[in-house]
């Protein structure tokens, strides 16, 4: 399969800068520069801080997708239970436990295969006979990274090109730049043994003149840019693509104008073309822009285990201040046996004094917080689950998504609150329901100040769960904790 950027050779060097870019993209750990500023000490023990450091890490819908595309490099087992809803319900429903009973040209067989898929997932065995059935039908999915989803609409695309028709025939719209090439790298990949199957990206910095023929079959691109190459530069016939994909709607929407550019794009699009939309969540505001998107849709949704704090056994120590909330760490990490764990602190500020501390004592530790690139994140990450670092220090950048099976300890250096200074009741759930993930039990510990107790009651009981209080003097009885 061919890949271009760019519509002939004058764009080579913008080409070669791209695909670079991408190069970085899926091998992180390639891009390990400007870490070091981030996790390591100076040399008098201290670590720059700046006036946003005091501030806490907002989560970057579009850039914790991406992060979780880079370190999902095979696919995830799921916990989550499939509900189909059908718009002809009268219809018979169809799943597959195999690839070849799709009844796939044998080049994508071999593409599946090349790429380490044994059999479909769970998304996958329900949504590909949808996808792929004659007359097409349109359908709705919720899908987490990591479930096969980017796999399952790629695979749709490649299967209804005609390889003698050279004009755009498959159009996928992502919400950045990013994840625009990890797909684009998926159809790569796949489709490298369709020798007369072309991709090519509406991306920034691809330039392409006014009446350029474009002979690829399949665009990749984000909103704006195909919006152009639509309307303003002619480049792209709507009315003749084959299937219409909108991958991380909810990104999508959360995106200013993103939605609107979308509508507009399908709105030109022919009565017959497939349409496909992927979100992660769905919540009321994606489901609006889901509706009025795709019409007649199927809807595949996951019903996600719900995240539980029974196997958990929680903890909390009242301390005077930070130096305190260490030293009751440290007592707690030297009397019992801990697999890996992560702490979890509101600020930049409180999680870099933290790293230095605990490096100053010879932990070994890696700090993950919002100013590192996407990048650098997955390669902390990697490290992580490869067990070079024990310890995890993080802000709630890290809160959700990640899952890192050795992870039996999770605290909080730093109760979560809302901007009123109120528990923040979900974040708190996704922190410490981590380490209770995977059938295991799992301990979390809670560093309070005295006058953040009345917060920490709140939190028992709304979930309804015992927070017992530990003396971190007590090395007896800390050595009595067991998983």
């Amino acid at each position: 399969m061919a890949s271009l950027l760019w519509g002939g050779d004058a764009g080579a060097a913008e080409s070669e800068r791209l695909n670079s870019h991408f190069s970085n993209l899926i091998h992180p750990r390639k891009n390990l520069r400007g870490i070091k500023s981030t996790t390591v000490p100076n040399i008098d023990g201290s670590i720059n801080n700046t006036e946003e450091d005091d501030e806490e890490d907002v989560v970057d819908l579009a850039a914790n997708s991406l992060l979780n595309k880079l370190i999902r490099q095979s696919l995830v087992e799921s916990s989550h239970r499939v509900e189909v809803l059908q718009k002809d319900p009268s219809s018979p429903l169809y799943s597959v436990k195999t690839f070849e009973e799709l009844r796939l040209k044998e080049e994508l067989l071999k593409g599946i295969y090349a790429m380490g898929f044994n059999r479909p997932s769970k998304i996958q065995e329900m949504a590909l006979p949808m996808m792929l059935a004659h007359p097409p039908q349109n359908l709705i999915a919720q899908s987490q990274s990591g479930t096969g989803k980017t796999a399952a609409f790629v695979l749709a695309m490649l299967s209804r090109v005609n390889t003698l028709e050279l004009f755009p025939q498959c159009l996928c719209l992502a919400p950045t730049y990013e994840l625009a090439l990890q797909t684009g790298r998926v159809v790569e990949q796949m489709g490298k043994f369709c020798v007369d199957v072309q991709v090519m990206y509406a991306i920034r910095g691809n330039h392409i003149p006014r009446g350029t023929d474009v002979t690829k079959q399949i665009i990749i691109g984000t909103p704006g840019t195909v919006l152009d190459w639509c309307f303003k530069r002619k480049l792209i016939d709507l009315t003749k693509i084959r299937v219409f994909v909108l991958d991380e709607a909810d990104v999508m929407i959360d995106t200013q104008g993103f939605s609107d550019q979308s509508i507009r794009i399908q709105r030109a699009l022919p009565s017959e073309c497939q349409m496909l939309l992927f979100s992660a969540t769905f919540e009321e505001s994606v489901w609006q822009f889901a509706e009025r998107i795709i019409p007649d849709p199927n809807v595949i949704k996951l019903r996600k285990e719900e995240l539980t704090l029974h196997n958990i056994r929680q903890y909390y120590v009242l301390c005077e201040n930070r130096k305190d909330k260490y030293q009751a760490l440290c007592n707690i990490y030297g009397g019992i046996t801990i697999g890996q764990a992560i702490i979890f602190c509101q600020t930049r500020r409180n999680a870099k004094w933290l790293t230095v501390e605990m490096m100053q004592d010879g932990h070994q530790v890696s700090l993950l917080s919002g100013e590192l690139t996407v990048d650098q994140r997955a390669s902390i990450i990697q490290r992580f689950r490869d067990g070079k670092e024990k310890v995890l220090i993080t802000t709630n950048v890290c809160a959700r998504g990640i899952d890192v099976k050795q992870v039996t300890i999770v605290v909080n250096f730093d109760l979560p609150v809302n901007q009123a200074e109120e528990p923040d009741y979900e974040t708190y759930l996704h922190r410490i329901g981590r380490t209770g993930r995977f059938g295991k039990k799992g301990l979390a510990f809670n560093m309070i100040e005295v006058d953040k107790l009345p917060l920490l009651m709140k939190i028992q009981d709304h979930f309804n769960s015992s927070i017992k209080q530990l003396n971190p003097e007590d090395m007896d009885e800390i050595e009595k904790i067991e998983y």
